[in-house]
């Protein structure tokens, strides 16, 4: 099965009164046709800016892909001009954006901004636009399609917003779709249609899916192959099945550890100790150390390198180099 989007060494940099601000640092990953591929960690890990940076999207001159290759079906993206990704971007890559109440124009009616794509994209009529935005708000199960249509986006609540988005999305029949935090705020039924409706979408089409998330839940539901980031690093990565069963960095563990478990009573959550350091203040060692209880020496002065760990998983942790068991 071939890759659409392999990610080589991308490092993406903001640079602040303060200083440089590595938000994703060195990071490689890669998404099969018709598979899911779920980035997971804490808020602050360099999920969203990932995305961002594949999607052209990251502003200077503050922010700027400092390195790397992002290649789609073969293409470097990183070297387009600003016309050759526009004709790419929302055709054959689309993203849900985190938040769908900030996400679409407050002026625009919901059916202007279903249009445009196919306008833009797939050089429609006015006419037929319309008339395939109204089948797609049906798609994404709303009813009263035309009346929908023919609302502004506060009239909505948000999970419609969120559906109104995945049309958005979906509408020029990307060959990868990206979805940041496509359930985040979403009450537990809505998210449960929401993610039936990107997994049926995926297997109709045969579209691969970049998720972004925080949810466990999601990534077990979702996932074929989950990257685990940490401070703007990939710490772990491996098929779903394996990460889950046999994690290998503290860091996955204590995720894994803070999830509740049906059926079983718990009088406290727990909670991985510390906070995501700061961006400013890294220094040459595994960005976890001070949280973790397996800290040894060299964690506090080495950098450890993502690498084999058996079973198709990767794991950067210096325990894996000394050949222990995590």
């Amino acid at each position: 099965m071939s890759n659409v989007l392999e990610i080589e060494h991308l490092s993406t940099h903001f640079h602040t009164e303060e200083g440089v601000v590595r938000a994703v640092d060195d990071v490689g990953l890669q998404v099969r046709q018709g598979e899911i591929v779920c980035i997971v960690g804490e808020s602050g890990s360099g999920k969203s800016i990932t995305a961002m940076s594949v999607m052209g999207l990251v502003e200077g001159p503050a922010g700027r892909v400092a390195g790397g290759r992002i290649a789609f079906d073969g293409i470097d993206l990183l070297k387009l001009g600003r016309n050759e990704l526009r004709t790419i971007r929302g055709n054959e890559i689309a993203m849900i954006f985190q938040e769908p109440m900030t996400s679409l124009n407050p002026v625009l009616k919901i059916g202007e901004q279903l249009m445009e794509p196919l306008i833009e994209h797939r050089k429609m009529s006015k006419k037929a636009a319309r008339k395939r935005a109204i089948e797609l708000i049906g798609e994404v199960g709303i009813s009263r399609a035309e009346q929908i249509a023919d609302s502004y986006p506060h009239e909505l609540s948000g999970g419609m917003l969120q559906r109104i988005m995945i049309a958005i999305a979906i509408s020029c029949e990307p060959k990868l779709l990206i979805a940041d935090e496509p359930t985040t705020a979403l009450d537990v039924t809505i998210q449960a249609q929401i993610l039936d409706m990107l997994r049926r979408f995926k297997e109709e089409s045969g579209m691969s899916i970049l998720l972004i998330t925080h949810d466990l839940g999601v990534v077990a539901e979702m996932a074929d192959y989950v990257v685990v980031m940490y401070a703007g690093k990939v710490v772990e990565e491996g098929e779903v099945v394996a990460l889950f069963e046999n994690p290998q960095h503290p860091y996955t563990k204590g995720l894994l550890k803070s999830k509740p478990i049906i059926n079983q009573r718990q009088d406290e959550l727990y909670s991985i100790p510390g906070q995501v350091p700061n961006p400013l203040e890294l220094t040459p060692s595994c960005y976890f150390h001070d949280r973790c209880a397996y800290c040894m020496d060299i964690c506090r002065t080495q950098q450890p390198v993502l690498k084999d760990a058996g079973n198709g998983q990767k794991v950067a942790c210096w325990l894996n180099e000394e050949v222990t068991p995590v």
